[in-house]
């Protein structure tokens, strides 16, 4: 393990997808509440699963989905890990039969293609109504591509990861720099750690894979030094050095809470990519106004601007059965308020 290391940062690639969006919002691109049927026409029609019933039962989507349901995660877009929804996604290849349902490096296309399969599924609440953890920024990767024209691998590097000197982050890894690809590794039941298998679940396709399907959502490898300059960029209120990538309102719109108590009544909420902080004692005892990110390998991040603080942690354990994240961030405070 080394500071050159690359990680697998699974959805922190979140906030810069959801950063992306919002660079073509800043063009007029894309509408804030505009129906995402206007990038994927599949999305017109959907329908939400009815609660408490054995069998799937359905009912139409009350409204469209907007591009804010899916920045906030209102959608109702599962990942389909459900027990009611299981077959149902895993059948097209998605829920179960896509690890957890956040892996899609393996998909032998694009990610266009995946989402437009989505779409006919059953999703979990109607839109605007409920908090749900999903498919959403994968559904907002293909929306960049459809506005934009561009690969998501291209557009990102050309708005995000170019301009602020990220030059290690992106959705595969080179063959050449395979041996900088850090390995995963797991907790078992016993609390003791193993090497994770090949496949999904593991070590993944981040190198030999398809490297076809750009997943907005989870697909991003970087190193700790490029993603703490995408959070300083944004404590920064969009900048960094000479390079401008969001307007400083559009910061905002992505690093305070947009979704009143739905996330939590415990002093935490989200915006447009990031969960915030509302509170003191919200998240551990970060300032309020704070706002992070975590992926599901273990890594974490966390922007304290009240006290100029960027905090990264690069981890590769899944499952995760440690408390590293939670010490990280206490004792980068206690050694701060010293």
């Amino acid at each position: 393990m080394t500071t050159q290391s690359l990680f697998r940062i699974a959805s922190q690639t979140k906030p810069i997808t959801s950063a992306a969006v919002l660079s073509l919002v800043e063009d007029s691109k894309i509408g804030l509440n505009e129906p995402v049927s206007h990038f994927i026409p599949a999305f017109e029609k959907t329908s939400v699963v009815v609660k408490g019933s054995d069998a799937i039962k359905t009912v139409p989507g009350k409204r469209p989905i907007a591009i804010f349901d899916l920045l906030t995660h209102t959608a109702g877009v599962p990942y389909g890990r459900e027990t009611q929804l299981g077959m149902t996604y895993r059948a097209k290849g998605l829920g179960p039969a896509a690890g957890h349902g956040f892996y899609l490096a393996d998909k032998d296309e694009p990610v266009c293609a995946v989402m437009e399969r989505l779409a006919a599924l059953p999703f979990m609440a109607q839109p605007g109504e409920a908090w749900v953890y999903g498919y959403n920024t994968d559904i907002l990767g293909c929306v960049v591509e459809r506005a934009s024209g561009m690969a998501l691998d291209r557009f990102i590097e050309s708005r995000i990861t170019a301009p602020l000197g990220m030059k290690d982050t992106k959705f595969f890894v080179s063959p050449n720099d395979r041996d900088r690809l850090a390995v995963v590794y797991g907790t078992g039941p016993d609390g003791k750690v193993f090497r994770a298998p090949e496949g999904q679940l593991g070590q993944g396709h981040f190198v030999d894979g398809p490297r076809k399907c750009f997943s907005g959502g989870a697909g991003l490898t970087s190193t700790a030094r490029d993603y703490a300059l995408f959070l300083e960029a944004m404590r920064n209120g969009g900048k960094l050095a000479d390079a401008r990538i969001l307007a400083p309102r559009t910061v905002k719109l992505m690093t305070t809470n947009q979704v009143g108590t739905m996330y939590s009544t415990a002093g935490t909420g989200f915006g447009c990519g990031f969960q915030t902080v509302e509170r003191v004692g919200g998240l551990s005892t970060a300032s309020p106004g704070s706002f992070a990110a975590g992926g599901a390998y273990g890594t974490a991040a966390q922007v304290d601007p009240e006290a100029r603080m960027v905090l990264v942690l690069m981890v590769q354990m899944y499952p995760n059965g440690t408390d590293v994240q939670g010490k990280f961030m206490r004792m980068a405070y206690q050694n701060f308020d010293k």
